[in-house]
């Protein structure tokens, strides 16, 4: 019987096993990639556990457990099992991060489950060809504002690579003084994060781009391989005296991504306002919806 016992921290060394359970059950949410899980270790504490060929994810934010769904071959035993161990939980919705696969087919094996919306959390995903292209009226104001970039810049776009880690590191340290991130635990710890992929970049196999303006890096962007049609943008970056540098960096990086991907997950807002107007800017061709439930809904 599946016990709290049995989930252990996430480290670094695990990433093999991520990335050997991943070939064969790809990510669907972000959420769930092994360089959001570890970069954001400091923040929430994640913690997994196998059981007959599923990975269980569990967090750990301050006192609060919450569980996700197994991912693996849908199996009644192991969902029930996991189940159990939330609803012994005190959080009010100790089940999350449901995709609306796993939805559909806990629905027919639980009737009574009622599934809730965590807007907060959809993961947008676009064309990797309309952020490249930006085609159309519909993007008609976000190519204005990039080919005024372009007219009062002069800038040249490099891949992120050993040579110019440094530089990357010093542009991100100057970020975090223009958005003081120490005024906000959110940004401090995204900074945390984001410090942490950087310094195990190539370990982690991500890739990255970088605008480069007068000589200096202004803007980064850092990706990787999500799941066999997508790719998942982790962190975008721009220096806050360029305007329109934030449309140069996303065109930028869709032009590589559409070479080999159809797709670009650009991550969930947060519930962000700002956040969420601008990723709707850009019309994502969907949303990866994800549902929670809540403890006092878990019948069994």
């Amino acid at each position: 019987m599946l016990s709290i016992d049995d989930f252990k921290p996430v480290t670094l060394e695990d990433k093999h096993l991520f990335d050997t359970h991943y070939r064969r059950y790809p990510p669907v949410h972000s959420d769930n990639v092994f360089t959001t899980i570890i970069s954001w270790m400091e923040y929430t504490k994640y913690h997994y556990a196998f059981l007959k060929n599923n990975l269980i994810i569990m967090t750990k934010l301050g006192n609060v457990l919450r569980f996700r769904p197994p991912i693996g071959k849908y199996d009644r035993d192991i969902f029930q099992q996991v189940l159990k161990l939330a609803k012994r939980e005190e959080s009010d919705y100790p089940l999350g991060i449901i995709d609306t696969q796993t939805k559909d087919w806990l629905s027919k094996e639980y009737p009574k489950l009622e599934f809730i919306p965590h807007m907060d959390y959809f993961d947008y995903v676009y064309l990797a060809s309309d952020l490249a292209e930006l085609p159309g009226t519909a993007y008609k104001k976000i190519r204005n504002r990039l080919n005024k970039f372009k007219r009062n810049y002069s800038y040249e776009t490099e891949k992120i690579t050993e040579i110019n880690m440094d530089e990357v590191r010093t542009f991100l340290k100057r970020w975090c003084l223009w958005k003081d991130c120490e005024s906000d635990p959110l940004l401090e710890n995204e900074k945390k994060a984001i410090m942490f992929s950087m310094t195990n970049f190539f370990e982690l196999e991500l890739s990255g781009v970088a605008i480069r303006i007068d000589g200096k890096i202004e803007a980064i962007s850092v990706y990787e391989k999500m799941n066999p049609d997508t790719v998942v943008v982790h962190y975008e970056k721009g220096a806050p005296d360029y305007d329109g540098v934030y449309k140069a960096i996303n065109a930028e990086t869709a032009k590589l991504i559409q070479k080999g991907f159809k797709f670009v997950n650009r991550e969930p807002d947060m519930g962000l306002p700002g956040l969420r107007k601008a990723k709707m800017s850009y019309r994502p061709h969907h949303m990866v919806e994800v549902y929670h439930i809540a403890r006092d809904k878990i019948l069994l």
